[in-house]
Protein backbone atom coordinates (compact mmCIF):
# COMPACT_ATOMS: atom_id res chain seq x y z
CA UNK A 1 0.00 0.00 0.00
CA UNK A 2 1.51 3.27 -1.00
CA UNK A 3 0.03 6.41 -0.56
CA UNK A 4 -0.08 9.06 -2.43
CA UNK A 5 0.37 13.12 -2.24
CA UNK A 6 -0.74 15.87 -4.73
CA UNK A 7 -1.24 19.39 -4.62
CA UNK A 8 -4.24 20.33 -6.46
CA UNK A 9 -6.16 23.62 -7.03
CA UNK A 10 -9.67 24.07 -7.62
CA UNK A 11 -12.10 26.79 -9.11
CA UNK A 12 -15.78 27.31 -8.12
CA UNK A 13 -16.89 24.87 -10.43
CA UNK A 14 -19.15 22.24 -9.05
CA UNK A 15 -17.59 18.45 -9.96
CA UNK A 16 -18.67 15.08 -8.34
CA UNK A 17 -17.39 11.43 -8.79
CA UNK A 18 -16.43 8.42 -6.71
CA UNK A 19 -13.11 6.58 -6.51
CA UNK A 20 -12.31 3.17 -5.40
CA UNK A 21 -9.52 4.99 -2.54
CA UNK A 22 -10.14 6.98 0.41
CA UNK A 23 -9.33 10.48 0.50
CA UNK A 24 -7.81 13.02 2.67
CA UNK A 25 -8.17 16.74 1.33
CA UNK A 26 -6.02 19.30 3.73
CA UNK A 27 -6.77 22.80 3.08
CA UNK A 28 -3.79 25.19 2.51
CA UNK A 29 -5.39 28.21 0.68
CA UNK A 30 -8.84 29.40 0.20
CA UNK A 31 -11.57 26.82 1.20
CA UNK A 32 -13.00 23.91 -0.74
CA UNK A 33 -16.96 23.23 -0.60
CA UNK A 34 -17.46 19.01 0.05
CA UNK A 35 -20.56 17.36 0.11
CA UNK A 36 -20.49 13.17 0.59
CA UNK A 37 -23.22 11.31 -0.09
CA UNK A 38 -25.35 14.64 1.18
CA UNK A 39 -23.10 15.31 4.12
CA UNK A 40 -21.75 18.68 3.55
CA UNK A 41 -18.84 20.67 4.88
CA UNK A 42 -16.14 23.31 4.17
CA UNK A 43 -12.26 23.01 4.37
CA UNK A 44 -9.84 25.92 4.69
CA UNK A 45 -6.40 26.09 5.93
CA UNK A 46 -5.72 23.64 9.20
CA UNK A 47 -8.60 21.61 9.08
CA UNK A 48 -9.39 18.21 6.90
CA UNK A 49 -11.80 16.68 4.86
CA UNK A 50 -12.08 12.57 4.96
CA UNK A 51 -13.55 11.05 1.65
CA UNK A 52 -14.28 7.33 2.05
CA UNK A 53 -13.35 4.86 -0.62
CA UNK A 54 -16.40 4.60 -2.81
CA UNK A 55 -18.85 7.24 -1.86
CA UNK A 56 -19.88 9.85 -4.86
CA UNK A 57 -19.32 13.27 -3.52
CA UNK A 58 -19.02 16.90 -5.07
CA UNK A 59 -16.41 19.99 -4.36
CA UNK A 60 -16.31 23.10 -5.70
CA UNK A 61 -13.86 25.83 -4.45
CA UNK A 62 -15.03 28.82 -2.47
CA UNK A 63 -12.94 30.77 -4.91
CA UNK A 64 -9.82 29.87 -6.20
CA UNK A 65 -8.56 26.82 -3.61
CA UNK A 66 -5.50 24.52 -2.80
CA UNK A 67 -5.21 21.97 -1.17
CA UNK A 68 -3.16 19.10 -0.46
CA UNK A 69 -4.39 15.33 -1.56
CA UNK A 70 -3.83 12.35 -0.07
CA UNK A 71 -5.27 9.71 -1.51
CA UNK A 72 -4.69 5.79 0.46
CA UNK A 73 -5.36 2.68 -1.33
CA UNK A 74 -7.84 0.28 0.04
CA UNK A 75 -6.47 -3.07 2.05
CA UNK A 76 -5.94 -3.24 5.72
CA UNK A 77 -2.84 -5.22 5.76
CA UNK A 78 -1.05 -2.89 4.29
CA UNK A 79 -2.51 0.11 6.71
CA UNK A 80 -0.81 -2.78 9.39
CA UNK A 81 2.16 -2.83 8.02
CA UNK A 82 2.36 1.00 7.66
CA UNK A 83 1.10 1.75 10.50
CA UNK A 84 1.48 -0.77 12.97
CA UNK A 85 -0.91 0.16 16.42
CA UNK A 86 -2.46 3.04 15.00
CA UNK A 87 -3.97 1.27 11.68
CA UNK A 88 -7.31 0.72 13.67
CA UNK A 89 -7.69 4.71 14.66
CA UNK A 90 -6.91 5.67 11.02
CA UNK A 91 -9.57 3.01 9.40
CA UNK A 92 -12.08 4.45 11.83
CA UNK A 93 -10.84 7.55 10.48
CA UNK A 94 -11.13 7.05 6.51
CA UNK A 95 -14.61 5.40 6.66
CA UNK A 96 -15.99 8.42 8.70
CA UNK A 97 -16.80 11.39 6.32
CA UNK A 98 -16.94 14.55 6.99
CA UNK A 99 -14.42 17.69 8.13
CA UNK A 100 -12.21 17.95 10.57
CA UNK A 101 -10.25 20.52 12.55
CA UNK A 102 -5.91 19.73 12.57
CA UNK A 103 -3.75 19.76 15.34
CA UNK A 104 -0.93 22.66 15.19
CA UNK A 105 1.59 20.11 14.59
CA UNK A 106 -0.51 18.56 11.87
CA UNK A 107 -1.01 21.47 10.49
CA UNK A 108 2.79 22.18 10.23
CA UNK A 109 3.18 19.65 8.43
CA UNK A 110 0.67 19.27 5.52
CA UNK A 111 2.19 23.45 4.47
CA UNK A 112 5.89 21.75 4.89
CA UNK A 113 4.83 19.04 2.71
CA UNK A 114 2.86 21.36 0.56
CA UNK A 115 5.91 23.70 0.39
CA UNK A 116 8.26 20.77 -1.14
CA UNK A 117 9.03 21.78 -5.11
CA UNK A 118 7.98 18.25 -6.39
CA UNK A 119 6.06 15.73 -4.25
CA UNK A 120 7.67 12.43 -5.70
CA UNK A 121 6.92 9.12 -4.73
CA UNK A 122 9.41 9.01 -2.05
CA UNK A 123 8.16 11.98 -0.55
CA UNK A 124 4.36 10.96 -0.73
CA UNK A 125 5.38 7.64 0.78
CA UNK A 126 6.67 8.69 3.76
CA UNK A 127 4.63 12.02 3.88
CA UNK A 128 1.54 10.05 3.72
CA UNK A 129 2.93 7.67 6.53
CA UNK A 130 3.67 10.53 8.84
CA UNK A 131 0.17 12.26 8.12
CA UNK A 132 -1.54 8.89 8.74
CA UNK A 133 0.24 8.01 12.25
CA UNK A 134 0.25 11.86 13.04
CA UNK A 135 -4.09 11.42 12.58
CA UNK A 136 -3.79 7.97 13.90
CA UNK A 137 -2.27 10.04 17.57
CA UNK A 138 -4.28 13.21 17.25
CA UNK A 139 -6.59 13.72 20.88
CA UNK A 140 -9.58 12.77 20.51
CA UNK A 141 -10.33 16.60 21.54
CA UNK A 142 -9.39 17.58 17.89
CA UNK A 143 -11.01 15.03 15.66
CA UNK A 144 -14.90 15.64 17.32
CA UNK A 145 -17.23 12.98 17.50
CA UNK A 146 -20.68 14.47 16.98
CA UNK A 147 -23.54 12.14 16.77
CA UNK A 148 -24.30 13.59 12.87
CA UNK A 149 -26.36 10.72 12.08
CA UNK A 150 -28.71 11.31 14.95
CA UNK A 151 -28.51 14.95 14.44
CA UNK A 152 -29.18 14.71 10.32
CA UNK A 153 -32.33 12.74 11.13
CA UNK A 154 -33.67 15.07 14.05
CA UNK A 155 -33.60 17.81 11.13
CA UNK A 156 -35.44 15.47 8.76
CA UNK A 157 -38.19 14.78 10.86
CA UNK A 158 -38.57 18.54 12.24
CA UNK A 159 -37.69 20.10 8.84
CA UNK A 160 -41.30 21.24 8.76
CA UNK A 161 -41.07 23.41 12.28
CA UNK A 162 -38.61 26.00 13.40
CA UNK A 163 -35.43 24.71 14.73
CA UNK A 164 -32.81 26.24 16.89
CA UNK A 165 -29.20 25.74 17.61
CA UNK A 166 -30.09 24.69 21.30
CA UNK A 167 -32.27 22.24 19.59
CA UNK A 168 -29.28 20.41 18.17
CA UNK A 169 -27.12 21.00 21.34
CA UNK A 170 -29.22 19.33 23.89
CA UNK A 171 -29.07 16.08 21.14
CA UNK A 172 -25.24 16.52 21.45
CA UNK A 173 -25.66 17.02 25.06
CA UNK A 174 -23.74 20.36 24.83
CA UNK A 175 -24.00 23.52 25.96
CA UNK A 176 -25.61 25.99 22.58
CA UNK A 177 -21.69 27.99 22.78
CA UNK A 178 -20.19 24.69 23.13
CA UNK A 179 -21.93 22.93 20.17
CA UNK A 180 -21.75 25.65 18.12
CA UNK A 181 -18.27 25.49 18.45
CA UNK A 182 -18.13 21.91 18.03
CA UNK A 183 -19.83 21.66 14.99
CA UNK A 184 -18.41 24.52 13.36
CA UNK A 185 -15.02 22.55 13.86
CA UNK A 186 -16.45 19.42 12.29
CA UNK A 187 -18.03 20.11 9.38
CA UNK A 188 -16.85 23.92 8.35
CA UNK A 189 -20.56 25.23 8.75
CA UNK A 190 -22.34 26.85 11.13
CA UNK A 191 -24.85 24.96 12.35
CA UNK A 192 -28.46 27.01 10.80
CA UNK A 193 -26.75 26.85 7.82
CA UNK A 194 -26.13 23.28 7.67
CA UNK A 195 -29.96 22.86 8.47
CA UNK A 196 -30.80 25.36 5.74
CA UNK A 197 -28.77 23.22 3.08
CA UNK A 198 -30.18 20.14 4.49
CA UNK A 199 -33.72 21.88 4.32
CA UNK A 200 -32.85 22.94 0.62
CA UNK A 201 -32.04 19.04 -0.34
CA UNK A 202 -34.79 17.32 0.83
CA UNK A 203 -36.66 20.10 -1.32
CA UNK A 204 -34.60 19.40 -3.91
CA UNK A 205 -35.17 15.61 -3.73
CA UNK A 206 -39.09 16.38 -3.28
CA UNK A 207 -39.48 18.16 -6.02
CA UNK A 208 -37.59 15.89 -8.53
CA UNK A 209 -39.82 12.65 -6.86
CA UNK A 210 -43.32 13.88 -6.10
CA UNK A 211 -45.63 15.83 -7.83
CA UNK A 212 -46.55 17.64 -4.30
CA UNK A 213 -47.45 21.18 -4.97
CA UNK A 214 -44.84 23.47 -5.14
CA UNK A 215 -46.07 25.20 -2.03
CA UNK A 216 -46.65 22.07 -0.13
CA UNK A 217 -42.82 20.70 -0.43
CA UNK A 218 -41.86 24.44 0.96
CA UNK A 219 -44.45 24.24 3.56
CA UNK A 220 -42.85 20.36 4.62
CA UNK A 221 -39.12 22.10 4.59
CA UNK A 222 -39.74 24.99 6.64
CA UNK A 223 -40.63 27.42 4.08
CA UNK A 224 -43.60 30.25 5.22
CA UNK A 225 -44.21 31.43 1.48
CA UNK A 226 -43.88 29.64 -1.65
CA UNK A 227 -41.52 33.22 -2.71
CA UNK A 228 -38.99 32.85 -0.03
CA UNK A 229 -38.94 28.85 -0.81
CA UNK A 230 -38.27 29.56 -4.36
CA UNK A 231 -36.09 32.79 -3.52
CA UNK A 232 -33.90 30.30 -1.25
CA UNK A 233 -33.64 27.90 -4.37
CA UNK A 234 -32.64 29.77 -6.54
CA UNK A 235 -29.88 30.94 -4.39
CA UNK A 236 -28.70 27.74 -3.66
CA UNK A 237 -29.02 25.72 -6.95
CA UNK A 238 -29.61 28.48 -9.68
CA UNK A 239 -33.12 26.83 -10.49
CA UNK A 240 -36.46 27.58 -10.06
CA UNK A 241 -38.95 25.02 -8.46
CA UNK A 242 -40.58 24.24 -12.38
CA UNK A 243 -37.20 24.85 -13.74
CA UNK A 244 -35.56 21.88 -11.23
CA UNK A 245 -38.74 19.21 -12.36
CA UNK A 246 -38.36 20.20 -15.82
CA UNK A 247 -34.98 18.86 -15.70
CA UNK A 248 -35.86 16.27 -13.94
CA UNK A 249 -38.42 15.07 -16.63
CA UNK A 250 -36.13 15.79 -19.29
CA UNK A 251 -33.07 13.80 -17.72
CA UNK A 252 -35.81 10.71 -17.45
CA UNK A 253 -36.93 10.53 -20.68
CA UNK A 254 -33.44 10.72 -22.04
CA UNK A 255 -32.28 7.54 -20.19
CA UNK A 256 -32.64 4.43 -22.13
CA UNK A 257 -36.02 2.04 -21.45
Amino acid sequence: MTPTLSVRHYLPETQAHSHDHAQLVFGLDGALQVDVEGRAGRVAAQQLAVIPSSRRHAFAGDGASTCLVLDVPSGADGLAELLGGGADAVRHLLDTPGTRSLSPALGALVSGLAALPILDDAIGRHGGALLLAGLAQQPAAALPGLPLARLDAFIDRHCAHPLQVRDLAELAGLSPSRFHERFLAETGLRPMEYVRRRRLRLARRLLVTTVLPVGEVAARTGYASQSAFTSALVREYGETPSAMRRAARAESRAKPA
